[in-house]
Order: C-alpha cells, then structure tokens, then sequence
C-alpha cells in the first residue's frame, strides 16, 4: 500500500540523507558529475541543513512508502505564494510506476489546498527529460528558465515549472 510518512525524528532525517545519497548518485549522474552531486548533497540534504530546513525555513520532508518500504521523498517548502516542490526523488526499481504522480497528486496538491496556496512551484534540470514529461503531463507549466549559481564553481541549469491550484 501506498503511503506518505513525515520525517520528523533525528533518526529518520539520518535515514532521508542517505536514501538521498543512494537515489542522487544513482539518478543524477545521468546529467550531472559525481563531484557536483557529493557537492549538492552535503549542501542540500546534510543532516545539519535538513534539520535547519524544517526547523528554520518551513520546510517539511516525507517518506514515499510502499509496504512500510521507503522508496523515495519529497521536500517542500512553504513561501509567501506558493508551495515549493524542492525535491521528490523516487529509488531506481521504483520509477515509471507512478508513484511521483501520486505523491503529487494525492500529497503535494492537497497540502498546497490546505495552506491555501494558489500554486506550486518546481526546478527541475534542463537535461532530466523524463521528470519534465511528467511535471508537463501532470499539468506543471513551464514559465522560466534560469541558471543557479550555488557556489564551489557549480550552476543548477533549471527550468521554473507552476502548477495553478
């Protein structure tokens, strides 16, 4: 059975960071380096920043579960306007199953309609083509493209999606 679980604990932040750690080197290698990832990873999903991210910057992290399995997770972040869809990342043998579409779906969206946001908002790299189709067919609207310098010689080569709610 499919389920989202909220990350709240010490212990499950530590499990988050190295499911994080499994599914970033697994998938991003296909349009990133393997030094920008371990780069991204300690700058993004720490221990010490994910902690900060929910305690300081309203930040809320969920375990994708089937079975009580852990199979991925989302992070999103509440703003002035909209609700940030900062990361969702699904494990290798559960991919092209539908399970992103569902965290969006029956998740993501709803959380948005309970903290009264009017859309969502989502970067996504320029070079993950299978991610786009799906934000594209679940009705995400590309509106920017952008380069992000987050530091140590890297950029983020993103496109800006929304979904209207």
């Amino acid at each position: 059975m499919f389920d989202w679980i909220k990350i709240e604990t010490d212990e499950q932040i530590k499990e988050l960071c190295a499911l994080a750690k499994e599914i970033w080197h697994e998938y991003s290698i296909c349009f990133i380096s393997e030094e920008q990832i371990n780069y991204m990873l300690e700058k993004f999903q720490s221990e010490s920043v994910v902690k900060d991210q929910i305690k300081f910057q309203k930040y809320e992290y969920y375990f994708l579960q089937e079975d009580d399995e852990n199979i991925g997770y989302f992070g999103i972040q509440r703003q002035k306007d909209n609700l940030f869809l900062s990361k969702i990342y699904i494990k290798k043998d559960f991919r092209g199953k539908g399970y992103g579409r569902k965290a969006i779906v029956n998740a993501i969206i709803p959380r948005a309609r309970e903290l009264e946001l009017p859309k969502i908002t989502l970067t996504v790299n320029k070079y993950n083509f299978v991610s786009i189709m799906v934000y594209e067919r679940l009705g995400f609207d590309r509106v920017e493209s952008k380069e992000f310098d987050i530091g140590n010689g890297y950029i983020m080569d993103d496109y800006i999606y929304e979904y209207t709610l």
